[in-house]
This record gives structure tokens, sequence and C-alpha cells, in this order.
């Protein structure tokens, strides 16, 4: 169910984030997103009598990663959907997992697996069948948009990596709680310093209105619980495989819902990506790489 959180509820999040967008400032979208959420967190757990009360020390880990992951790794893209499609996004996110890797190789020294290595490759070549289309990237500020989201996930992989070997709070749900109010707070200093003009929800378009309340509840609440618990059990490189299934999901809504075009190459990328999931996410070993090794071993 984690998983399933992370995978399809937040892919949803670049169509809900891209329709928002287009009537609302950026920070201001993300600020009120993430501070609501981060304030109904902390009723539910107060009604659920989780304890509330942390530590210094959990307070500025929550405050770190609250800026790395929501702040920059997500309100900044919010504010480049601006410039690019939302399937497209989703796309250029998509090269996470490597990003990942090779961060968890420079700073932990970390030896990446044959079947990561397989996955991360087969990751890249859908990547590339995606991203090639003239359609796709021709667009007016595009490479603006592109540019700012791969600092967006620059920070979130960084983040991925803080988070999973940082002392934070033990309750996952409290702990989502004080990252939503650090960074929705980031971001309200962010919309103040652009000058974004702020108004009323009840002067939002209905569509609006809907939108931010789904990404209150499931993409914010219920997903990024979900994502701080997976950090907590499962290695980062395969938390971070959600940005493969992602693109899969906002391109069927953004093509759905908002017109956005879907080719055949995006359907072979489709594929393509979803089998580096599978590769990165098994813990079974490729026959060949099993039989070079001990061919190798045997030879020494």
């Amino acid at each position: 169910m984690a998983f399933f959180s992370i995978y399809v509820i937040w892919g949803s999040t670049y169509l809900l984030n891209k329709i928002a967008v287009t009537e609302l400032p950026p920070f201001m979208l993300a600020a009120i997103r993430f501070i609501t959420a981060g304030i109904l967190v902390f009723v539910i757990s107060k009604f659920l009598k989780f304890k509330l009360k942390i530590t210094a020390r959990h307070l500025l880990n929550t405050i770190i990663a609250g800026f790395l992951f929501l702040a920059l790794g997500n309100g900044v893209v919010v504010w480049a959907l601006r410039y690019v499609d939302s399937g497209f996004a989703a796309l250029e996110i998509s090269a996470q997992p490597l990003v990942v890797l090779l961060l968890m190789r420079i700073f932990q020294g970390k030896k990446i697996q044959p079947m990561s290595i397989v996955g991360v490759v087969l990751g890249i070549i859908g990547i590339y069948l995606l991203v090639s289309q003239k359609q796709v990237v021709n667009k007016e500020g595009s490479l603006l948009g592109m540019i700012m989201i791969f600092v967006c996930m620059v920070s979130w992989s960084s983040s991925s990596l803080f988070v999973a070997k940082s002392d934070l709070p033990k309750n996952y749900f409290v702990n989502t709680g004080y990252q939503m109010l650090s960074g929705g707070f980031f971001l309200l200093i962010a919309s103040f310093c652009f000058g974004e003009t702020w108004s009323l929800p009840t002067q939002w378009q209905g569509k609006t209105q809907m939108a931010m309340l789904l990404l209150i509840v499931f993409g914010s609440i219920v997903a990024f619980t979900s994502f701080n618990y997976l950090l907590k059990f499962v290695s980062p490189e395969k938390v971070a495989t959600s940005t493969y299934v992602n693109p899969i999901i906002a391109l069927l809504l953004g093509w759905y819902f908002l017109d956005e075009t879907i080719t055949i190459q995006s359907v072979i990328a489709a594929v393509v990506l979803l089998t580096g999931v599978y590769f990165i996410n098994t813990k079974k070993k490729i026959m060949i790489f099993s039989r070079f090794s001990n061919r190798i071993g045997k030879k020494s």
C-alpha cells in the first residue's frame, strides 16, 4: 500500500499541480498545500494521542528534510510546471534513481549492483525516447523548466539519503507533520519574496479547489507519510523507483484530462521504464552476471 501511494497517488499530483498552477502562483499554491496538510496531521495525531513533542535534533532534521524535500524538491517543480507539461516534468524526474545511486556511490561508497545498473540503463533509454521528441522539448520556456526540475531532482535525492540515515521522530505520521510545516513555511517566505498575489479559496475555480483538496489529503498526508515510512525500511534507490512509475501515471492523466500528447514513442518508452523498475526492485540475480562472477572466482 505504501508503494501504491508513492507510485500512483504521487503520479497524479503532476496533473493536480498543473491544474492548480494555471490559476494560482506556484509558491503560494505549494505553501498552502503543505502548511494545511501539516496542521491536519497534527490535529489527527492529537486525536489519536500520538506524542507530538520531539527533541531539538529531531526538529533540526525535520526542518532540513522539509526544505530539501518540499520547499526546493517540490515547490520549485510546481513553479516549473508553468513552462512544461505535467507528463514531461514527471519524465525528467524519472532520472532520479540514477542520481540516488551516484550519490550513494560518491558519499557512502556503496557498490552499485548489476541488477541496479541494468535498471538504470533501461531507465535512461526510456527517458531518452520520451524527451527526444521535438513536440515535447520545443515549447517556449521548456529549457528553463527542465533546468529547475533537475535542481529539484538532486535536492530530493540528497534528502532521501539524509532522511534514511538521520535521527527523526519515530512516529512517521508526526515526522510527516513537522516536515510539512517546515517546508510550507519556507515556501511561504519564498512567495512573499517573489511578490506573489494571494487570494482566498472562495475566489478559486471549482477545479482548482478540488485539485488543492486532493493534493493536501492524498498527495501530501497519505503519500508523503508512506514515503517517510519506506525510507526507513527499504533502500533509497528502491524508493526512488517511484519516479519510474510516476511518469506513466502522469502521462496518462495529462493526456486524458489536459489533452497532452502521447505518441507511439512515448508508449514504447513507458514499457522500457517499467522494465527498469523491475530490475531495480528485484532481489534476484541475473544469470549471466552470476556465472561470470563464479568463473572469475574459480580462476583466481
